[in-house]
């Protein structure tokens, strides 16, 4: 049997600040496939007691959650895979008819040093399928641009009223390789 292991970047320091970062934002809300790359951020929201993290079955659940935190005044965030966005374009539908603001965030793959190649269609076409369902795509491919990226998506999505996702690329997030 064989199982993944990755390789961190330098740097990962940014994955313990993204919760603080979504939290200065006003978003109280975590909706959240697991995913190893959000690992960080997501172990911290469920310790959070001010955050209410929710681990959904489907990404498209998030968006659901998204919507009702808006309708129910509160503010939502929603971390997941690129392979997830696929599941998500009728679901973004919602965005489009309601006018509600997003953030999702967004870890990439089927990019930089993929070796599964099940992950390469989507990630080859994950912003332009946001992009084309009217959802704003910033991206950050080093540590430094992780935060200040965040609050830009943020700001855009929560005080623009704007569907948005933050892109962080494979090469951010690391190498995943399979060892025996």
């Amino acid at each position: 049997m064989t199982m993944p292991n990755k390789s961190p970047p330098a740097d990962c320091g940014w994955q313990h600040q993204i919760l603080s970062t979504l939290k200065r934002s006003g978003v109280e809300i975590i909706a959240y496939v697991p995913d190893a790359a959000h690992s960080v951020a997501i172990r911290e929201a469920n310790e959070d007691p001010d955050t209410t993290a929710v681990s959904c079955t489907t990404e498209e659940e998030g968006i659901a959650i998204c919507a009702g935190a808006h309708l129910g005044g509160k503010r939502a965030a929603m971390l997941m895979q690129s392979s997830g966005v696929g599941n998500c374009i009728n679901m973004l539908s919602l965005i489009s008819m309601c006018r509600f603001p997003l953030l999702v965030l967004v870890t990439m793959r089927g990019e930089w040093a993929e070796f599964n190649p099940w992950q390469s269609p989507m990630g080859q076409v994950t912003e332009q399928s946001l992009g084309l369902m009217g959802v704003r795509c910033f991206r950050a491919e080093q540590a430094n641009e992780v935060l200040t990226q965040l609050e830009g998506a943020s700001d855009s999505a929560f005080n623009g009223d704007q569907a948005c996702a933050l892109i962080l690329g494979q090469r951010l997030i690391g190498r995943k390789a399979w060892v025996k």
